[in-house]
C-alpha cells in the first residue's frame, strides 16, 4: 500500500497490508488479552491513558508533521488537532472512574440493588482520515478505560498516524494484546466485519456506515455510526456583527479544507442582511491562502483524496448550469497536489446538488430567505441530521429555530464545534449512538443489574 502526500503527489512510504491470516492472529491476541485487561484496576488503566496523553504532547512535532504529510491539513491545524485530542482525553481521565463505578440503587429493605458496568469485550474502531486523532480518541480511549480490547482500523489515508498511535499506546503501558491495528484498504476493514467482535464503532461516510450496520446486524452487538452531514447555518436579520458572522461561517466551511462532518455546507441569510453578508464573506474568502500545508502562511491545504477534486468540480458545474453564480474560486489550481479553491456560490436553490449533497470540501452555496419559516423549511430539507447553526442577537428567536432542527447538535452564534463534555451524535443519515460526554464513556460498557437478598 502506497502512502501518498496529497500536497506533492509523491510516495511517502510503502506499507504491507494485513491479510486474512494476520487479521485472525491479531484477533486471537486481543481475545486473550482483553480478559486480563478487564481485571486490571480502572485507576491503572487510566494511568496508562494519562501517560499516552503526555506522550502526545512530548512527540507533538513528529505527530503533527506526519499527519500533515499524509492527509494534507496545514501544520498548525495538525497541532490544533493534537491539542484538542489531549483535551478530550483529559475529560475521560477526569470522569471515567465516576461513571464506571458501581451504583447502589437500593440499600434499604430485604433486597438490595446495584448496577455494575462491564466491558463489551473486543471492539472494532474503524476510524476516519480527516481527524484521525480526534475521532480516534473518541472511541479507543473510553473503550480501553472501560476494559475493552480494541481492533483499530485507521483509514488508508491516515495509516502512518495510526501506527504512531499504536506505538505510543504501547509505550504508555497499554498491553500489545489489548490494542492492535488493521492496516490496509477497505478489504481489510471487511475482514473485521467477519470476526465475532463485541461491538463496531465507525466514523466515515453514510454509504459505508449503512453497509457496516447491515453486515453486522445479525451479530446482535452494539454498532455506533458517526457519519456525514449537510450542516446548515442561518443568519437572521437582527444579527449584530455581520462581518463576524461571515468570518465564522467561512472558517466553518473551509477549515481542514472543508473535510469535516460538521463543516458548514450550506448558508441561509435573511434578505435584509443578505448583500452585506455575501460581500463580507467573499471579501474574507478572497484573502484565504491556498498552498503548501507546511508553510505557516497557508490557510487551506490540499484535499486528502484526488477523486474529491472531480466531485467538487461536478457540484460547481451542476449549480452553474442550473443558474448559480460563482463569486469566488470554483476551480482546481494548476500544478501538483489535490487542491481546490475555496468557493462561494450564490443564486442557489435546492435543485442543485451543492445544497443537498454532502460536499466535504471548501465549497458553499449562500441562499437568500425571506423569514425564519422559510429558513426552517430549507434547513430541514435534508437526509442528514448532524448539526445546525443560527446567528442572531436574540437567543429566544434562535432557540425557536434550533428546537425544530432534527440534529444531534445545535449552535447559537458559533458553528463547527465539538466539546468533550457534550455528546456527539447524529440523526437520520448522520448516524446513531453517541461519543464524548459521560454517554461516550458508557457507550463502551454494558450494565449488569444485581438483586441481592440475604
Amino acid at each position: 500500500m502506497k502512502i501518498i502526500n496529497p500536497a506533492t503527489e509523491t510516495v511517502i512510504k510503502e506499507i504491507t497490508e494485513d491479510t486474512s491470516q494476520t487479521i485472525q492472529e491479531k484477533f486471537e491476541l486481543l481475545t486473550n488479552g482483553q480478559k486480563a485487561w478487564a481485571k486490571t484496576n480502572v485507576t491503572d488503566r487510566i494511568a496508562a491513558i494519562q501517560h499516552f496523553c503526555d506522550l502526545l504532547e512530548e512527540h507533538k512535532d513528529e505527530l503533527a508533521a506526519t499527519l500533515t504529510s499524509e492527509m494534507g491539513k496545514p501544520l498548525q491545524q495538525s497541532y490544533n488537532e493534537l491539542n484538542g485530542a489531549r483535551d478530550r482525553i483529559k475529560y475521560f481521565i477526569d470522569n471515567s472512574e465516576k461513571y464506571l463505578a458501581e451504583e447502589w440503587v437500593t440499600t434499604e429493605g430485604a433486597t438490595k440493588e446495584k448496577i455494575v458496568y462491564e466491558p463489551l469485550g473486543v471492539i472494532a474502531n474503524i476510524s476516519a482520515w480527516n481527524y484521525p486523532f480526534l475521532v480516534g480518541v473518541n472511541v479507543f480511549i473510553p473503550a480501553l478505560i472501560g476494559g475493552n480490547a480494541v481492533f483499530y482500523k485507521p483509514s488508508e489515508y491516515a495509516t502512518l498516524t495510526g501506527q504512531h498511535i499504536q506505538a505510543l499506546l504501547y509505550k504508555a503501558g497499554v498491553p500489545e494484546n489489548c490494542f492492535q491495528t488493521a492496516i490496509g484498504h477497505g478489504n481489510v476493514g471487511e475482514q473485521l466485519l467477519l470476526l465475532p467482535l463485541n461491538g463496531y464503532f465507525f466514523t466515515g461516510s453514510y454509504r459505508t456506515g449503512k453497509y457496516i450496520a447491515e453486515k453486522v446486524a445479525g451479530k446482535m452487538v452494539p454498532c455506533q455510526l458517526e457519519l456525514g452531514g449537510k450542516d446548515p447555518l442561518y443568519v437572521m436579520d437582527d444579527v449584530e456583527h455581520i462581518e463576524k458572522a461571515a468570518a465564522d461561517a467561512l472558517e466553518g466551511v473551509v477549515y481542514n479544507s472543508g473535510q469535516s462532518c460538521c463543516a458548514v455546507e450550506r448558508i441561509y441569510v435573511q434578505e435584509k442582511v443578505y448583500d452585506a453578508f455575501v460581500n463580507a464573506y467573499v471579501e474574507e474568502c478572497k484573502k484565504m491562502r491556498i498552498g503548501d500545508p507546511l508553510d505557516k502562511s497557508t490557510d487551506i491545504g490540499p484535499l486528502s483524496r484526488k477523486e474529491q477534486q472531480a466531485f467538487l468540480s461536478a457540484q460547481v458545474d451542476d449549480a452553474v448550469i442550473l443558474g448559480a453564480k460563482v463569486l469566488c474560486g470554483g476551480r482546481i489550481p494548476a500544478g501538483k497536489g489535490y487542491y481546490f479553491e475555496p468557493t462561494v456560490l450564490v443564486n442557489v436553490n435546492h435543485q442543485m446538488k451543492v445544497m443537498t449533497e454532502e460536499s466535504f470540501g471548501p465549497v458553499v452555496g449562500i441562499q437568500k430567505v425571506s423569514d425564519d419559516a422559510e429558513a426552517i423549511q430549507l434547513m430541514q430539507d435534508t437526509v442528514y441530521g448532524l448539526t445546525a447553526s443560527v446567528y442572531s442577537k436574540s437567543f429566544e428567536r434562535a432557540e425557536a429555530v434550533m428546537q425544530q432542527m432534527n440534529t444531534g447538535t445545535v449552535y447559537w452564534n458559533c458553528c463547527d464545534r465539538v466539546s468533550g463534555t457534550l455528546p456527539w451524535s447524529g440523526r437520520k443519515n448522520s448516524g446513531f449512538g453517541a461519543t464524548l460526554s459521560y454517554q461516550g464513556i458508557r457507550a463502551f460498557v454494558q450494565p449488569k443489574a444485581y438483586h441481592i437478598r440475604g
